[in-house]
């Protein structure tokens, strides 16, 4: 039996039973905690027990959301080559493509409708470049490399005004957003929860990898949508930065990702496409998630 599953059924039942919203703000806070720099170091021994107890929630939620997708990760083809099709297919296939919240967004939401979507989607944000440096530890050079050239794009090649994180702040006090863990959907809080726990536990690294590509596969259109919105309501080109570069950029890096990245591992370790595939399934899953309470929440 493996240590997630002993993890699951041995943690308590009043534990097991929470219910979502009040979850994933417990998990918002494991998050919160591990991914924040402190020097008190002395707190080390009730920093632990909290966090042991914080990550068996944590493990017992992805592997639920690993369940619901496994059977269809399964189908994903073991061959490098066979695998990138099936990888590149999940852009029109995948759990909620084609959305039709995006196009609203872009040609009917009212200034106020854009500004709670974008306050939803900057609190459940975990970082890319932050995962992506966590995923790629001591994973093979070729695809070590372009997650580094990935990473460095996200830290605008090394100048602060390019740094794709500032962008979106900047979005943020453009519109005066106020993004908080306690107005946030926790379809939103979910989606982020799942991505640092992937990150943050090596045992899910594939599945991290998976989850990372298929964002660089998937958002530039979400991305365009968002930008196009935003241009018709009067928001200017500098506010719209961070949505204009990521309706263009991600192009590049989801080619290069499928290339230098899945290919490289998957004709290394033809088992770890199942891994892979189940990251992917799970990042899309949980968007489409968030879509759908999106659009419950705005369309009433």
């Amino acid at each position: 039996m493996s240590v997630l599953s002993i993890a699951a059924k041995t943690q308590p039942a009043a534990r097991r039973s929470l219910p979502p919203d009040a979850l994933h703000r417990t998990l918002n806070e494991l998050n919160r905690r591990r991914m924040t720099p402190t020097y008190d170091a002395a707190a080390w021994g009730d920093a632990l027990e909290s966090e042991y107890a914080l990550r068996r929630l944590e493990l017992a939620f992805i592997e639920r959301e690993r369940q619901t997708i496994a059977a269809r990760a399964a189908e994903a083809p073991l061959d490098a080559d066979g695998f990138v099709r099936w990888f590149e297919g999940l852009r029109e296939t995948g759990p909620g493509q084609g959305d039709p919240l995006f196009p609203w967004l872009e040609q009917h939401a009212s200034l106020e409708q854009v500004k709670w979507f974008l306050e939803q989607e900057m609190a459940g944000e975990a970082g890319f470049d932050d995962l992506v440096a966590l995923t790629q530890v001591k994973l093979p050079a070729r695809a070590k490399l372009e997650m580094a050239r990935n990473y460095w794009d996200e830290m605008g090649q090394g100048s602060a005004p390019g740094m794709h994180g500032p962008m979106l702040e900047g979005l943020a006090r453009a519109l005066e957003l106020t993004p908080r863990v306690e107005t946030t959907v926790w379809q939103s809080l979910a989606l982020a929860n799942l991505m640092c726990g992937l990150a943050n536990n090596r045992c899910y690294a594939y599945q991290s990898v998976g989850a990372l590509g298929v964002i660089e596969l998937t958002a530039p259109g979400r991305s365009a949508c968002v930008n196009v919105g935003l241009k018709r309501l009067g928001m200017s080109g500098s506010a719209r930065r961070y949505y204009a570069l990521h309706a263009t950029l991600d192009i590049k890096h989801a080619d290069a990702w499928q290339r230098e990245v899945l290919h490289t591992l998957v004709s290394a370790e033809p088992q770890c496409a199942t891994a892979i595939a189940e990251g992917a399934l799970m990042r899309l899953t949980a968007g489409e998630r968030c879509f759908t309470r999106y659009r419950r929440e705005l369309w009433g």
